[in-house]
């Protein structure tokens, strides 16, 4: 049993921002149904495959945000399948759509219209800049990705190192993020719909979810008026608090309090340093000589080793590549690594599992994603004879 195990959700989202909102509710029991477009999602043919593109009816990114889910084909332009759709919009729960503002509207879909047929119906957008119900902007219309939210957003120019240009975090962030926080909008939709019976429209966009993910810069440029800029791995106000070249790699150390600073400075025989930079004052304003000395004691020894000497007195980690994730124990103990059927294929594959954890209705991904159209009948067949009745 899941937690949203009787929820149904239609997912007219496409790429990453709309499927892995809908991933999430999918991992929690939601059934999602996946409408598609002629054609299909457009990442189904993206790579990689597991073995060979011409048998996989589709690749890992698929796969990775769209497992659990039920498939659909459904043309909008066209009449009969605009009445298949409002069968189903009639007994869903909740409709997530990312298209372009005003787009469903052309289809006479837009949610005033289901909301018509279906007055407690969530309808969900996910935008790149939000819809003109919940605020009108004259960018509404422009089309974005995850590139464009993470640089108007003010991503890109605090991240990368301070001599280089604006940066992209490597995660898309613009879509995944607006994905979350759109999810916890559908979700408190859902328990005022239960207290009052109404439904309502929930309007997550990218740019508006990269100013939050912003907060600090915000904060930080109203309080002393300056933008902040690229620091590489180091933090405006905490320090150390930075990653250092091992012999063999790099590592994290996280030491900004007076207490783990201290404690670094024994595990470094260096008691000279916490005596002459006591105070986090005094190490934020010589921290370029000290972070000298902490990458000089680091290089000279191994991840391993770094970070068996600071283990439980200062916080410290060594960079994981994937293959890191993969071998560490965590994820595999945390079920956070978790094998799914890939069609054509002769091996399964591996996608990343749900990080959010419950104690009586734990998430977890329901299976491979839907092949093009798979449930087609089994969806329309109750559909039709609800309308009928």
């Amino acid at each position: 049993m899941g937690a949203l195990d009787d929820l149904r959700v239609l997912d007219l989202t496409q790429v990453l921002a709309g499927p892995y909102c809908t991933m999430l509710l999918a991992d929690m029991g939601a059934d999602v149904v996946k409408i598609e477009r002629p054609g299909g999602d457009l990442i189904r043919p993206n790579p990689p495959f597991a073995e060979d593109p011409d048998a996989e009816p589709y690749g890992g990114y698929f796969q990775s945000v769209n497992r659990g889910k039920r498939s659909i084909a459904l043309d909008l332009h066209e009449d009969d399948d605009r009445g298949d759709f409002l069968s189903l919009a009639e007994r869903a729960d909740v409709l997530v759509e990312n298209y372009r503002a005003g787009t469903m509207e052309k289809f006479d879909l837009g949610y005033e219209t289901l909301a018509e047929h279906n007055p407690e119906l969530i309808y969900s957008s996910i935008r790149g800049f939000g819809d003109p119900r919940t605020g009108e902007s004259p960018r509404q219309g422009q089309p974005s990705f995850d590139l464009i939210a993470q640089a108007l957003g003010g991503v890109m120019e605090i991240t990368g190192p301070s001599d280089g240009p604006p940066t992209k975090v490597g995660p898309g962030v613009g879509d995944l993020f607006t994905a979350a926080l759109n999810c916890a909008g559908i979700l408190a939709a859902i328990h005022h719909r239960e207290r009052t019976g109404e439904g309502q429209l929930v309007d997550t966009g990218m740019y508006d979810a990269m100013i939050s993910l912003c907060e600090r810069s915000i904060y930080q440029y109203s309080y002393a008026g300056e933008s902040p800029t690229r620091r590489g791995n180091a933090h405006p106000t905490l320090f150390p608090y930075n990653a250092f070249e091992a012999a063999d790699g790099h590592v994290v150390i996280a030491a900004f309090n007076d207490r783990h600073w201290r404690a670094l400075c024994a595990a470094m025989d260096r008691p000279d340093l916490a005596a002459e930079y006591e105070s986090i004052d005094d190490r934020l304003e010589n921290r370029s000589v000290i972070r000298g000395e902490i990458a000089a004691w680091t290089r000279e020894r191994s991840v391993g080793a770094i970070v068996d000497e600071l283990e439980g007195t200062v916080p410290s980690a060594p960079v994981h590549d994937t293959a890191d994730v993969f071998a560490d124990e965590h994820p595999n103990a945390r079920n956070m690594l978790v094998e799914v059927e890939q069609p054509g294929a002769d091996r399964p594959v591996t996608i990343a599992g749900s990080p959010i954890k419950m104690s009586e209705t734990n998430p977890a991904p329901g299976g491979r994603a839907p092949l093009f159209d798979e449930h087609r009948e089994e969806l329309l067949e109750p559909a039709r004879a609800a309308s009928n009745d």
